[in-house]
Formats: structure tokens, sequence, C-alpha cells
């Protein structure tokens, strides 16, 4: 596909809001594809995310193979390891922990994928990650070892977001975690959003319809949703075209 992150850029002037259903393949039974696809594809979202803390071998490129059997919306790679790349899919989020100070997630692991890397054709998207405490520990912070920054702490949020565009990032992903009790706070986003001149994803904590139009009044270009997707499908209805 190779124009994945072109036609994120195109959304964003036509003021189109995108949607990212995000896959856990440790969560995810291949056996779920066609029934689940079928209430995705009548959704409004854009994105597909593929991608987990903790996945074994092989299985996100078996799940990818399935998937794209039945979505033509562009997969991505959210990768929790450099075991999860895989050449099925479109492109690969080339996630950088900046909120963190481990150096295998802010360099480590990406020299680590290069030699995988080489052998596909993926679109490699630079994505600044910033994870955001959200009142429970999540899996994240437990693989990777690190602190998520105090979501109190709007103004460090916003220049941790900031150093990582001036760094070179296109994409900035502000993180509440898998799970989380408490989504990003619209303030929160707003700054950020103020802040950058890079798309804006945002994930974790959203379970209503409510939370999710909040995330996107305050400027969010993308959000992403697993958790709540996984434990009611019934979401989708209030997703449809």
């Amino acid at each position: 596909m190779n124009n994945v992150y072109i036609d994120i850029q195109r959304s964003i002037l036509n003021s189109e809001k995108l949607l990212a259903v995000l896959i856990d393949p440790d969560k995810f039974s291949i056996e779920n594809v066609t029934r689940f696809f079928k209430k995705v594809n009548k959704s409004i979202t854009t994105h597909i995310f593929i991608g987990g803390s903790t996945v074994e071998d092989n299985v996100t490129e078996v799940l990818v193979s399935e998937i794209k059997k039945h979505t033509k919306l562009p997969v991505i790679i959210f990768p929790g390891d450099v075991s999860q790349i895989t050449d099925k899919a479109d492109a690969l989020l080339f996630l950088s922990l900046i909120s963190g100070r481990n150096p295998e997630y802010l360099i480590g692991k990406h020299i680590e994928s290069i030699s995988r890397l080489k052998n596909t054709n993926l679109e490699v998207l630079s994505t600044g990650y910033v994870l955001i405490e959200s009142g429970k520990q999540t899996a994240v912070e437990r693989v990777t070892k690190t602190q998520p920054i105090d979501r109190s702490n709007i103004q460090r949020i916003t220049d941790t977001a900031k150093a990582g565009e001036l760094l070179g990032m296109k994409l900035m992903y502000l993180e509440a975690g898998s799970g989380a009790l408490n989504p990003i706070a619209t303030e929160t986003i707003v700054k950020v959003k103020d802040e950058i001149q890079i798309p804006l994803i945002v994930g974790g904590g959203i379970k209503n319809i409510k939370q999710l139009e909040n995330a996107y009044n305050s400027g969010a270009d993308m959000v992403v949703i697993g958790t709540a997707f996984e434990e009611c499908e019934s979401f989708f209805d209030d997703l449809r075209k």
C-alpha cells in the first residue's frame, strides 16, 4: 500500500476523523475474524491496528493474513516486540516510548528490528509513544519497565510530545494503556494538539461513544479502541456508517 501516511494527512486536511480498531493477537481467536469483520466493515472504522505487549512468534502473521481476506482497510502493526513484524501488513508504527527512559524502548528494539524490516515492504511510520498514567498499572508499564507520566502533569506531557515532533516523529500517540480506568483527559488532548503540527493519535480507556466524541472534539485526529470491543462488540452498533 505504502500510502498510509499520505492518506492520514489527506483525511485530516478534509476534517475527517479516523478510528482504529486495535486487535491483540493474544486475546483474539482467528475463528472470530469473519464474524468480527462483518461488524467492522459496516462501521466508521478506518484502520486496523494489530499488536500486543506479549505475543508468541508467528501468531501475528497468521492473524494478519486472515484479516486481509476480510477487509480492505489498512492493517498496521502496533508492535510490542520485533517478533510481531510481518510483511503481510501494510504499515508499521515504529514506536519510540519517549515518555520512558528505558533505552531498549527508545532505540534498542528499533535497531534489533532492522534486519527484519529490510526484508519487508512495510511502510514505516515513526511514532512518538507517550504513556500517561490512567489509574492502574498497564501491560505496557510491566513489559517496558517504565513509568507513565502523571496525568495531572499536562505541561510535561505536552513538552514530551513536542520534543518527539522536533526529533522528527511523523505521528504522536497519547496512550492511557489497555484497560485504562481513565481515558486521556480532554484538556491534555487540547494542549498537545495546540502544540504539535503532526497527526495526533489517542488511545486507551475509551469505552463509549461520548468518550470517543470528546477525544475527537478535543483534537484527536485518530482514536484507537481495543478493550471496549473485546468486552462488548455491540459498541459497533453505535459506530455504523
